[in-house]
């Protein structure tokens, strides 16, 4: 397996299971609702629904970056906010999270390994870095929603 292929292997992992740690996001995801998606069972932190969106952002600036754009997400769009709470809202926005993994997993994997140690665009780090970040990523915001789905379901 070369590095590309490591890191891309994270990065699924991450999002899809079979991880070391447990859970993956995906393995999270399917038993919430947009009622528990939206709730906010912990004062002053996200919902569900907000960090998943937030994911989804994250994973078309990462591709972004890759593709050598110096982007940055502020606001609004590093925290998308939720506009429609139906479940039909929720099972679309979990559609856009899947849609971006494919595409950002799909570009990780065709990434020439020269590129690693390529400089990222306005950053002190390179590609791998980045990369790895974004399982990392994925990671914490999962722990996140292992604890507010238990919170908004008790």
């Amino acid at each position: 397996m070369t590095e590309v292929e490591r890191i891309a292997d994270q990065i699924r992992r991450a999002f899809e299971g079979d991880a070391w740690h447990g859970p993956s996001l995906m393995e999270l995801l399917p038993a919430v609702n947009s009622m528990v998606a939206n709730a906010h069972p912990v004062n002053n932190a996200h919902s569900i629904w907000e960090i998943v969106n937030h994911l989804t952002a994250w994973k078309g600036a990462v591709l972004q970056r890759m593709n050598g754009h110096a982007i940055e997400l502020i606001g609004e769009q590093d925290w998308p906010t939720v506009r429609n709470s139906t479940e039909e809202a929720w099972q679309m926005t979990l559609r856009d999270l899947q849609a971006a993994q494919k595409k950002l997993y799909d570009a990780v994997l065709s990434l020439p390994e020269s590129r690693l140690n390529e400089q990222v665009p306005n950053r002190d780090h390179n590609m791998r870095y980045m990369l790895l970040g974004v399982a990392q990523h994925e990671l914490y915001h999962a722990g996140q929603i292992a604890v507010l789905r238990k919170a908004a379901v008790s």
